[in-house]
């Protein structure tokens, strides 16, 4: 399932094929998964701007994954929503504060 491998390759810090990968479930998804999936890839898209030293580009996938991820919380299909939000907000304060040396999803 491609859900499944979108979320090893974040975990294995393979952001831009976890976007790949996440984007191509989201596709084939029904209407009510596609906020979800669209989510996960922002945050896969916002770890691959920071490591290309892509402020803005990073800041932007960051409020659109919490924009789309939070109405799936605390969890939704083995994901645990609430645990994300939290790290997609660490990160958000860490861009403010000037660096893009984000500490990797845990997921």
């Amino acid at each position: 399932m491609a859900l499944e491998r979108g979320l090893e390759l974040i975990r294995d810090g393979e952001y831009f094929e976890a976007h790949e990968e996440l984007e191509e479930e989201w596709l084939t998804a029904p209407a009510s998964e596609r906020d979800f999936l669209q989510g996960l890839v922002h945050v896969a898209v916002a770890w691959y701007q920071a490591g290309r030293g892509n402020r803005v580009g990073c800041e932007r996938q960051l409020e659109k994954a919490r924009r789309r991820l939070t109405p799936y919380g605390p969890a939704h299909r083995g994901v645990d929503i609430a645990a994300l939000l939290l790290q997609v907000e660490t990160a958000a304060k860490t861009v403010e504060a000037g660096s893009l040396e984000l500490t990797p999803p845990a997921l």
